[in-house]
């Protein structure tokens, strides 16, 4: 308890609702969006490289694989054809097709005619890729986790929501093939 004429110390909340939002944007809210479009790019990339070198190490493949892999293992059983896979990961046909033929190779997909269309080729995972993929994906899941261990959780959870909305905002306004792509495979 304060003592009589103390004032009691209001501190500033992290990342709530509660902070103003009347007050007058200072000199170092000076390109703000555009600080924090760089801040999210740079992490997102430290994150991956620190993430396609464990790949690479533990599991001798590319960070490549395991998203065409994660995306059979969500299509499964009845896998993708080649077009919704290159869609998916956001590869040109061509590297789709050299990454499928890899892994083909490795035992980890297989090739089977579409069964209405024999023009279309349907990628899905074998047995051994659905086993491998999904030691990488235990694996992935603790790497992810050791990498954000040392935040709160209260900071998480915030950032989490914020993130949220801010994934709901750019898809109002981005362009409607934009929205497309967003809302086709990012579903988290």
């Amino acid at each position: 308890m304060a003592k009589p004429g103390r004032a009691i110390p209001q501190t500033r909340p992290l990342l709530t609702g509660q902070a103003k939002r009347s007050r007058q944007p200072s000199p170092a809210d000076a390109h703000i969006e555009l600080k924090i479009w760089l801040r999210l790019l740079a992490i997102s990339n430290q994150i991956k490289r620190t993430l396609a070198a464990r790949f690479r190490q533990h599991f001798d493949t590319s960070m490549a694989r395991f998203d065409l892999l994660a995306q059979l293992e969500r299509a499964a059983p009845q896998g993708l054809s080649m077009t919704a896979l290159s869609a998916r990961v956001m590869l040109t046909n061509g590297a789709i097709t050299g990454l499928v033929d890899g892994l083909v190779r490795d035992g980890l997909v297989a090739r089977a005619a579409h069964s209405r269309d024999r023009r279309s080729v349907i990628v899905g995972l074998t047995p051994l890729g659905r086993h491998k993929f999904r030691a990488m994906a235990r694996r992935h899941e603790l790497w992810v986790k050791d990498l954000l261990a040392s935040l709160p959780l209260e900071f998480k959870s915030e950032f989490q929501e914020h993130l949220a909305t801010m994934k709901r905002q750019l898809s109002i306004a981005a362009p409607s093939s934009a929205r497309r792509l967003t809302l086709r495979g990012d579903e988290h």
